[in-house]
């Protein structure tokens, strides 16, 4: 029953994308409010069936990859929900919607076999360090996202080429702003992710650290992120660095939690792909 609630989710998405791309074309209020609302839409859709699932499973979705990228999708639109309201930047919503129909659509792609009985998932540190990495992550999206649209209106402005983007993206200084923001947010996040995983592998595999691949990519990720922290509040990094910094960042996001999950096998191995 809950896969007719992920369909509509992802449609109202799909709906969501094309609805941002007229926005760009013909910077109509109207088509954007439109696509802002099925967004809205597809997020209700989507908690109603992620809901479902818990009651179902009895603990997160996140045995299998279709399940994380599920989760993962409607992370990053919650952070975009939120962003909206908070700063409103409409074309924000242009490389979201996208990124998030894109998971939803690549998690059917990936087949496998779940395992739906997994004591160790029944957890309250599970749930807060999971919580804590999803969130983080959506958070780098967001900062991926604007880093994208600042090194594009970077561009504009040293070619001097005004066209329609340039009048639809925000200003570098507010684009950097969202940057600065998705990591000061995330960033403590993602480390109180990765302190929460470590204290409860602890009790589960008698030791905080064991090379699981997932945790050294999560550490580089971390390192990533870390130097990018750093930086914007000792140094005063802004601007070109800081977009490709967050760029890299959630490359290295996507790397652990995809190509991982996909390619190595670890503790955090609970599912096999058929």
């Amino acid at each position: 029953m809950s896969s007719f609630f992920f369909i509509v989710a992802t449609l109202a998405y799909f709906v969501g994308s094309v609805g941002y791309f007229f926005y760009i074309v013909r910077n109509s209020n109207s088509v954007a409010r439109a696509a802002y609302i099925a967004l809205v839409i597809g997020f209700f859709f989507h908690t109603i069936g992620i809901y479902m699932l818990i009651k179902y499973l009895g603990y997160l979705p996140v045995t299998s990859i279709p399940q994380m990228l599920s989760i993962f999708a409607w992370t990053i639109v919650l952070a975009y929900l939120i962003f909206q309201w908070r700063f409103n930047i409409k074309i924000l919503g242009t490389f979201v919607s996208p990124l998030a129909m894109f998971f939803m659509l690549l998690s059917p792609a990936i087949p496998l076999r779940m395992v739906h009985q997994i004591p160790i998932l029944k957890s309250i540190w599970v749930v807060v360090h999971i919580s804590l990495i999803f969130l983080s992550n959506a958070l780098f999206a967001i900062a991926f996202c604007a880093g994208i649209m600042y090194l594009i209106q970077e561009k504009q402005i040293k070619k001097k080429t005004f066209g329609v983007l340039f009048r639809r993206l925000p200003s570098l200084e507010k684009l950097d702003k969202t940057n600065y923001i998705c990591l000061l947010i995330g960033f403590p996040l993602l480390t109180g992710g990765l302190i929460t995983g470590f204290i409860y592998a602890s009790h589960v595999w008698h030791g905080y650290w064991h090379w699981d691949p997932k945790e050294i990519f999560a550490l580089i990720t971390w390192t990533i992120y870390a130097v990018l922290f750093h930086e914007r509040l000792a140094v005063g990094w802004r601007g070109r660095k800081a977009a490709i910094m967050a760029i890299v960042g959630f490359i290295a996001v996507v790397v652990t939690f995809l190509g991982v999950n996909l390619f190595l096998k670890g503790h955090h191995f609970y599912f096999r792909v058929s």
